[in-house]
């Protein structure tokens, strides 16, 4: 069982919860993440722990309500439990000084890429953040990441904050302007991670990115996180979730995650909160 200690509403979908996990805390790297499963009866999702605190035995883990499990996860208080959540799975950032380093995160992307990019920063690189939403309203995290990179870019779809358009473009300019990039790491939608390493790619920038595939067991037994990296069948689970951007198969990942889109639209129907609201879980 694991304590919920603190919570915070961040937008209209998107929380941040911390859970008691000493083990996990002390163990955890920039880039991996945790198993959790509410109850006896939920299922078991993946989620980016996106902060560790060793010293309190905490982690902190951001996630947008996009189906029942999340949904349900987000009705759970300060002080009520989560049933188990495993970890820290996955392989971590690989974390040295590589010089110059462009951080790309979109929308949600920017709450799990913040370890990574503090990792890369105290490990001495010139970081450049970039950082992107719809709206002004939507830019998450950007004191904090402020605070960990050199140099924090803003992109808006509106221009209501910052640069209006797209991170890439973002990118392209940096590149455009002579500027010397050795790394660039993106977390966000599968679209703009496939954006970014098209990108980067005539320029052989090393590009890494985090990939989101469906996952059940997260043991790379069930193979339901398989994806296509130069055209090998590779695990997301277990042999990353990072990978190189430019050997990723996008449109076989897109392809994936649909898998069960018209199964999600049917719970999200059958146990919508108007519908037949979430039960406080008291434990």
């Amino acid at each position: 069982m694991f304590k919920i200690v603190a919570k915070e509403k961040l937008s209209d979908v998107i929380y941040r919860t911390v859970v008691e996990a000493p083990k996990i805390a002390r163990k955890r790297k920039a880039g991996q993440f945790v198993v959790v499963k509410i109850d006896e009866q939920g299922e078991r999702i993946p989620l980016t722990i996106s902060d560790a605190d060793p010293e309190a035995g905490t982690i902190s883990i951001v996630f947008q309500t996009v189906g029942y499990t999340t949904k349900q996860l987000s009705t759970l208080k300060v002080g009520d439990h989560i049933l188990d959540i495993a970890g820290p799975m996955g392989h971590p950032t690989p974390v040295k000084n590589y010089g110059t380093v462009v951080s790309i995160g979109g929308g949600l992307g920017t709450a799990l890429g913040r370890p990574i990019t503090e990792a890369l920063y105290k490990a001495g690189n010139h970081v450049i953040a970039i950082i992107s939403a719809r709206n002004k309203s939507l830019v998450m995290f950007e004191e904090e990441m402020r605070k960990i990179s050199h140099e924090l870019l803003i992109a808006t779809d509106d221009g209501s904050a910052g640069f209006k358009g797209f991170p890439t473009q973002l990118l392209q300019k940096l590149i455009d302007e002579g500027r010397k990039i050795d790394l660039v790491v993106c977390v966000g939608p599968v679209p703009l991670m496939a954006a970014v390493s098209k990108v980067t790619k005539p320029y052989s920038i090393k590009t890494i990115v985090s990939l989101n595939p469906i996952m059940v067991d997260a043991t790379g037994m069930c193979g339901a996180c398989r994806v296509t990296v130069g055209g090998v069948t590779r695990f997301g689970c277990v042999d990353g979730p990072e990978f190189d951007g430019h050997q990723v198969d996008y449109d076989e990942l897109m392809k994936r995650l649909k898998t069960y889109t018209e199964r999600e639209q049917e719970m999200n129907q059958r146990f919508a909160p108007h519908e037949a609201g979430f039960q406080e879980v008291k434990r």
